[in-house]
C-alpha cells in the first residue's frame, strides 16, 4: 500500500471513529431526554423540569433503539449487608397519588375512582408509606359548579368530573388532575405526580407476575341474596388468585370500607412480595414497558427506575398503610341535587384529616413500630 493510500486510509477511519463517537453521543443524549420525559401531562401545580431527579442508570455502551431500552437494570436484592445502599439511596421524597379506576377498558374516559391512595416515597429513610382516602367523603370539587350548578359530591367523583368524556375541567391531567386538586384544596395534601390503573389493567398485571399468594386470617364472604357465585368466596387460610380473583377480592363491597382497604393493602402487599423474586425481577422492565400505554401517569422512565429501586430494596417492614383513625368518620346522608336523592357519605372532621395530612407530608407519620400496637391505622407488609 502506498504512502497516500495509507494517509487516505488514517483519515477514513478518524472520520469513522468521528461519526461513530457522534452517532453515540447523540444517541445517548436522546435516551437522556427520553428517560426524564413526563409519560403524561403535568400536574396543574407541578411544572416541567421542577424536580428532575437524576436517573439511577446510565446509557449502555450501544444505545438501542427506544423500544428495547431496559427501565431498571440497577435493581437488587435485599442482602444482609445493611452498609449497602441502593443506587436510589438520597434522592428526594416523592408523593404520588395512586388511583384503582373502576373502568374496565384502558381509555379512561369516565370511571371513577375505586380506590384513593397516596405514596410517600422516602429514598432516605428507606420507607414507602401509603395512606388511603376513604372515597365517601363529601368534599368541595373545584371546576365543577359551571357545569352542574354544585361545588360539592363524593371524592371519588372528582376523578370522574375531571376526565375528558365529560369535558368539565380541560387541564391535560383530566380525572388525576382533578382529583389532585381535590385533595389539596379539602385536605391540604399535595402531590408530586400520578398513576391511574383501569381495572382490566391491574388484572393483566397480576397474571404478568404469576398471580399471588396470600393468606387470609378469616373468611370473606362477598355473596349477596342477588348473586352466590362462589367467585365471591374466600375461605381463611392460605391461596393462589390469579388477577381477576386479586381484583374480586379488593373491591367486595358488603363488608366496611375499611376492611375493604384492609384486603386492597394485602393485595397490594402480595403483589410487592412476588415482585421480589427473581424471575419477576428480571421481567419488571418488560412488565412495565408492556404496561406504560395503558395506564394514566406523569411520572418519567427514570422515575420509574427509581421506584423500583426503592421497592426492591426496603425493608418489609418499612413499608406501611395509613388509614385515619375510625372515630373520625360518622355515617352520614346527604341529598344529591344531580341524582334527586339521598346518597351515603362519611361525615368527617376535616381539620382533623388535615392535621393527618400534614404529618403524614413529613414523614412523621406512621412510623414503623416494633410494638404491639402500632399507630391508628397502621399496618405493614410484615
Amino acid at each position: 500500500m502506498k504512502n497516500k493510500q495509507k494517509s487516505i486510509l488514517v483519515v477514513l477511519t478518524v472520520f469513522a471513529c468521528a461519526a461513530a463517537a457522534l452517532s453515540y453521543y447523540y444517541a445517548s443524549q436522546a435516551v437522556q431526554v427520553w428517560i426524564q420525559k413526563p409519560l403524561g401531562p403535568v400536574l396543574e401545580s407541578s411544572t416541567p423540569g421542577q424536580r428532575q431527579l437524576p436517573a439511577t442508570w446510565t446509557a449502555p455502551p450501544s444505545a438501542p433503539p427506544l423500544s428495547t431500552i431496559t427501565l431498571a437494570p440497577t435493581l437488587n436484592f435485599e442482602t444482609n449487608t445493611p452498609s449497602k445502599l441502593p443506587p436510589c439511596y438520597g434522592l428526594p421524597p416523592m408523593t404520588i397519588l395512586a388511583i384503582g379506576t373502576d373502568q374496565r377498558s384502558d381509555d379512561y374516559k369516565y370511571g371513577r375512582a375505586d380506590a384513593i391512595r397516596v405514596i410517600r416515597a422516602d429514598y432516605i429513610a428507606r420507607r414507602v408509606s401509603v395512606l388511603e382516602f376513604p372515597r365517601d367523603l363529601w368534599v368541595e370539587i373545584p371546576e365543577i359548579s359551571d357545569n352542574l350548578n354544585q361545588d360539592h359530591d363524593k371524592l371519588n367523583t372528582a376523578y370522574f368530573y375531571g376526565n375528558p368524556g365529560l369535558h368539565y375541567w380541560d387541564h391535560p391531567s383530566e380525572g388525576p388532575g382533578l382529583l389532585a386538586r381535590t385533595l389539596e384544596l379539602n385536605f391540604g395534601m399535595k402531590v408530586d405526580h400520578y398513576v391511574a390503573v383501569s381495572m382490566d389493567v391491574f388484572v393483566d398485571l397480576v397474571d404478568a407476575i404469576g398471580g399471588i399468594d396470600i393468606t387470609l386470617a378469616e373468611e370473606v364472604d362477598g355473596r349477596t341474596a342477588g348473586d352466590r357465585s362462589k367467585r365471591l368466596y374466600f375461605p381463611a387460610g392460605d391461596q393462589h388468585l390469579n388477577g381477576e380473583q386479586a381484583l374480586t377480592l379488593g373491591r367486595i363491597r358488603n363488608v366496611s370500607v375499611f376492611s375493604r382497604a384492609e384486603h386492597q393493602n394485602l393485595v397490594i402487599c402480595a403483589v410487592r412480595k412476588k415482585l421480589e423474586s427473581p424471575e419477576a425481577l428480571i421481567q419488571l422492565p418488560q412488565i412495565i414497558s408492556s404496561f406504560k400505554d395503558h395506564i394514566q401517569t406523569d411520572l418519567t422512565p427514570a422515575q420509574i427506575s427509581q421506584l423500583a429501586c426503592l421497592g426492591t430494596s426496603v425493608p418489609r417492614g418499612n413499608i406501611l398503610f395509613a388509614s385515619f383513625p375510625l372515630e373520625l368518620f360518622k355515617p352520614d346522608e346527604v341529598y344529591h341535587s344531580l341524582l334527586k336523592q339521598d346518597v351515603f357519605i362519611w361525615d368527617a372532621d376535616f381539620n382533623e384529616i388535615t392535621r393527618y395530612v400534614e404529618q403524614f407530608n413529613t414523614g412523621s407519620w406512621p412510623q414503623p413500630s416494633a410494638s404491639t400496637e402500632p399507630d391508628p391505622g397502621t399496618s405493614d407488609c410484615e
